[in-house]
């Protein structure tokens, strides 16, 4: 275990209820299907996609939690319940803030052990988490901008 591993789990931690806080806050069930202007993705399209992304990188490669993602469906289901999505996330925070937290600093020092895009060939894990994490807050943001055309909160 290791201070840097720590860190990593309570900021994704944090960021994982920050995304059940969006998703609670839409003003219907039906808002996390429906879309404005030019948006081609609904909002519930983000929590599906993110929870799909920690659990491949973070639980499936550094964990070795065997998830299988079905990186389609992330944005093809609109089938998907607000409790649903709720509970995936719920069960990736339980997934991959331990892994997180378990792992050293050799293990964050090692190259990524899963498959990255071609530009970042042999980055190590510290900088792929980095990369993931900034993946997260990206769509964090759209998902409160998608709320906020939806029903004018702030």
């Amino acid at each position: 275990m290791s201070t840097m591993g720590r860190e990593l789990g309570l900021v994704v931690g944090r960021e994982l209820d920050r995304l059940a806080d969006e998703v609670r806050s839409l003003p219907s069930d039906e808002a996390l299907w429906s879309t404005c202007g030019a948006q081609v993705n609904p909002p519930g399209t983000l929590p599906l996609h993110l929870v799909g992304n920690l659990s491949h990188y973070i639980g499936a490669h550094l964990g070795q939690n065997g998830y299988v993602r079905d990186r389609p469906a992330e944005f093809a289901d609109r089938s998907v319940t607000r409790e649903d999505i709720l509970t995936r996330i719920a069960v990736c925070r339980g997934t991959v803030v331990p892994v997180l937290e378990g792992l050293t600093e050799e293990e964050l020092e090692r190259p990524y052990p899963g498959d990255t895009p071609q530009a970042m060939e042999g980055i190590s894990s510290r900088g792929y988490l980095i990369h993931t994490i900034w993946h997260l807050g990206w769509h964090l943001g759209q998902l409160y901008y998608h709320r906020l055309g939806q029903d004018g909160a702030d």
